[in-house]
């Protein structure tokens, strides 16, 4: 017995070391299988204790069953510690606490609401409050108050939208002029931002894009204004050197009419319309022509931020690819 003490008592000290060296949890798996295994050493000892006398027994069994419990605490102890170590390499090589944390992605205004935003704050300095309406019109509001009678070509199917009851997607921002200038006294100026829709496809044109309504309305008002406003305007957007041009035109709701066009890179390109609100179109607003005048203009948001951004294709503003709107 005293013999298999001292064994015992040499295999703790070779399992203590082996344990205590163990670099890695892999090898500490391997330490406590060659002590404490099916196979192990320990194990072995247990197994041999069918061989000793009755007296012996029960003695060398308790010592056995001790010194194995001492091993397990000690591959315990061993492995919170490879844990720890493990925690604090990684701490140490992957994540540096002093350096600053990272920023996040910066949200930005889509280009359509900077430009949007540029037209209202200029028209404001001017005194022009700004006037919203509904995206499903009135058939009345946007066509027959402005004197597009059932016959206009803008009212074909191949053109609008129309929806049940009378009403259809509204085809331009005028409905608001209507509904602004209805029950109102002049003298008063607005603007009207917003959604329009149109059967339309094209690089410049889509089913849905915007444009800025604006309108005067007082008891002296002439083209003169309209263009003095017009052309302050293109200055605030494209710069001094910007140059206008207005070819006659007909709009049912206007007398007389005009598109506008500004250069561009040697050029010239169709910015909207414009021209005197039609007596007709304030007689329907409850409004006496014979003693107030008017203009109105209108012209897409989204063609104006596409020569402002440099965009060559309108859907680019409305694909939801943040990749380009970054770029824009």
């Amino acid at each position: 017995m005293a013999q298999g003490l001292e064994q015992l008592s040499d295999l703790e000290r070779e399992a203590r070391d082996a344990i205590a060296a163990a670099p890695n949890a892999q090898a500490l798996v391997e330490a406590r299988a060659l002590f404490l295994g099916r196979k192990g050493s320990v194990s072995a000892l247990l197994r041999g204790l069918g061989q000793l006398a009755e007296s012996e027994r029960a003695a060398a069994g308790g010592a056995v069953n001790a010194a194995k419990e001492r091993i397990e605490s000690w591959v315990t102890d061993r492995r919170s510690e490879l844990d720890r170590e493990d925690q604090r390499e990684s701490l140490e090589h992957r994540l540096d606490v002093s350096l600053p944390g990272a920023a996040p992605t910066a949200g930005h205004l889509h280009p359509l609401t900077l430009i949007e935003r540029e037209m209202c704050d200029f028209f404001r300095g001017l005194g022009f409050s700004i006037e919203d309406g509904p995206d499903v019109e009135t058939e009345y509001n946007n066509f027959e108050a402005l004197r597009i009678q059932s016959d206009h070509p803008a009212r074909d199917m191949q053109d609008s939208f129309f929806v049940e009851g009378g009403h259809v997607l509204r085809t331009h921002t005028s409905p608001v002029q209507i509904r602004a200038m209805s029950g109102r006294r002049p003298p008063f100026r607005f603007i009207a931002p917003g959604r329009v829709y149109r059967v339309d496809h094209g690089a410049t044109k889509a089913a849905m894009f915007h444009q800025i309504e604006g309108f005067i309305v007082d008891d002296h008002t002439t083209f003169a204004d309209l263009k003095g406003v017009l052309y302050a305007f293109a200055k605030q957007l494209f710069g001094d050197a910007v140059e206008l041009q207005f070819r006659a035109h007909f709009f049912p709701f206007t007398e007389p009419s005009a598109e506008m066009d500004f250069s561009w890179n040697g050029g010239w390109l169709e910015w909207g319309g414009c021209g005197m609100i039609h007596p007709g179109v304030l007689e329907n607003c409850g409004i006496d022509s014979s003693v107030y005048q008017g203009f109105a203009f209108g012209m897409g948001t989204d063609r104006t931020a596409m020569m402002r951004f440099g965009v060559p294709n309108i859907h680019l503003l409305f694909d939801g690819d943040v990749r380009r709107l970054e770029q824009i």
